[in-house]
């Protein structure tokens, strides 16, 4: 088969620098979403450290910001997988065998999963860390009321949060959808990389 038959209206279909759009796709991928999942884990980190030093009954319950944002790291893995696996490398008498049109496609999952990834990262990171710290003072404004009331554990160990609950439970909502960014980026780069695929078969002239 001829090489005219892989230009279309001027554009080639299957460039020897093709492979690089798929393996910048797969870099981005993977760096962007760490760096989301490390900022996230930087910011949350820093409030559970905080908040422990009062209230360390609490550290474990309020792990979910670190661990939401471990998640997002996850996902720029499993796309990154999928990418380089779907670069095809050069084939010897044939040249390469990967378009340009998959290198782009590829591109286009790697930067939309690795930026929602990034951005769902500093959400979760801010939020989670500021949900720690007041989730927190709240439970340590309840327990000094109750114990100058002269109830419970006279000792300065947080036991009931009181309606700290609450406060609890909206964090962990806001961080619900804070993270859920990173999930739409992950489908949608999914549906891209399974759907939109351009092989080049060359036939080997005799």
């Amino acid at each position: 088969m001829g090489d005219d038959e892989f230009q279309m209206s001027g554009f080639e279909a299957c460039p020897s620098w093709a492979p690089v759009l798929g393996y910048l796709g797969s870099a981005s991928c993977i760096i962007l979403a760490n760096w989301g999942a490390a900022w996230g884990t930087w910011k949350s980190g820093m409030g559970l450290c905080t908040m422990g030093v009062n209230h360390p009954n609490g550290i474990i319950k309020n792990l979910v910001a670190i661990i939401m944002a471990g998640v997002l790291g996850i996902y720029g893995l499993i796309v990154a997988i999928i990418i380089s696996g779907g670069v095809s490398a050069p084939q010897v008498g044939v040249g390469n065998t990967y378009s340009q049109y998959t290198g782009w496609a590829h591109l286009a999952a790697g930067l939309c999963c690795g930026f929602t990834c990034l951005a769902a990262g500093g959400a979760t990171g801010i939020a989670g860390e500021v949900g720690i710290v007041a989730v927190g003072l709240r439970a340590e404004l309840n327990h000094a009321k109750h114990h100058r009331g002269g109830f419970g554990n006279s000792s300065g160990e947080i036991v009931e949060e009181g309606d700290a609950g609450k406060l609890y439970i909206g964090s962990v909502t806001i961080l619900s959808f804070a993270g859920a960014i990173g999930l739409y980026g992950f489908i949608v780069a999914l549906i891209i990389t399974s759907s939109n695929y351009y092989a080049c078969d060359y036939e080997l002239e005799n």
